[in-house]
């Protein structure tokens, strides 16, 4: 009786990988950013040790608006959704990103953006870090 229910199970099985399979031909996957550097060039440091912690965040910056200087002390990168964004460095490094561009951020390094279109710049922020880890400081708080 095992085997006969083993032969089944795999048969029905391979039916269910073939009819999914099936149902995925239309499927398009396309890698929007792949690197082990962000876009200033700077090697991505290693993952800190500790319990992940991912956060992804949405974010609105409307038009004629600058952010201020801030850095991110974790691996970060993000997709333009709408809008244009200009991000700039303390050492005034520009990246220019309008919207389906994709974007491998500085870590730890002082920066800020400004949308100096006509209309809201929307991304989508991954951040990979650690729990009770910051993934945004700002300059006010460099002495803190």
């Amino acid at each position: 009786m095992k085997k006969y229910s083993l032969t089944l199970l795999v048969c029905l099985s391979l039916f269910l990988i073939n009819a999914c399979a099936t149902n995925l031909k239309n499927v398009d996957v396309e890698t929007l950013a792949k690197s082990t550097v962000s876009w200033d060039g700077n090697t991505l440091p290693d993952y800190p040790r500790g319990r992940p912690e991912i956060t992804i965040l949405r974010i609105k910056i409307p038009a004629g608006a600058t952010l201020e200087m801030h850095k991110h002390p974790v691996i970060n990168a993000g997709l333009m959704l709408s809008g244009e964004l200009t991000v700039i460095t303390e050492k005034n490094e520009t990246l220019h990103l309008k919207a389906g561009d994709s974007i491998i951020e500085v870590v730890d390094k002082w920066h800020y953006g400004k949308n100096e279109g006509s209309k809201t710049a929307e991304i989508i922020v991954f951040y990979a870090g650690i729990v009770n880890q910051p993934i945004t400081v700002k300059a006010t708080q460099r002495d803190k």
